[in-house]
């Protein structure tokens, strides 16, 4: 039997959607998967050197309440349903939610984005940076990890067309 194959299209580039392609590559990894993961358009952010930028948004976002993750329980438990109008208007509202999401994943032992990425590299998780949108948004290769392959969709085709599971997210 042959190995199994994931193949994995990462298109979002914040701090909470960094974390499913990851999770999903390290954990068919793990199953021994043979895995591909296809950063473009705003995914490129997840295999940039630096990822300090990375934020999550609240704003348009109804399926993600805010949860403190300090205080007394009682205040932990108050689910902080802030209307998007509010969120809008309150200047630095976006780092003050990347914040709380950064203690909430401290709080719950969670690794870290980094992490999450080094324990991909290290299962032999296969990058692919598209580079029609490197070159669209103006990178270089020197703003990307080391380990990335570059190449269009026509090369990721080659894997996923193959693959028995193929995730967009």
């Amino acid at each position: 039997m042959s190995q199994k194959k994931l193949a994995i299209i990462a298109t979002k580039g914040t701090l909470d959607w960094a974390y499913p392609p990851y999770i999903l590559a390290s954990t068919a990894a793990a199953l021994d998967y043979s895995v591909n993961v296809f950063f473009t358009f705003y995914g490129l952010q997840l295999i940039r050197k630096d990822l300090s930028a990375l934020k999550v948004s609240p704003l348009g976002n109804p399926g993600m309440p805010m949860k403190m993750p300090f205080g007394p329980k009682w205040f932990r438990d108050i689910t902080w349903d802030v209307p998007n109008i509010i969120q809008a208007n309150i200047p630095g509202y976006e780092s003050f939610a990347t914040a709380m999401m950064k203690k909430t994943i401290a709080n719950n032992g969670v690794e870290t984005v980094e992490n999450m990425r080094m324990l991909c590299q290290e299962a032999e998780v296969k990058f692919i940076g598209c580079q029609m949108t490197v070159e669209l948004f103006g990178f270089s290769h020197d703003d990307f990890i080391d380990g990335v392959e570059y190449a269009g969709a026509a090369k990721f085709f080659e894997f996923a067309g193959e693959s028995d599971i193929c995730l967009y997210i």
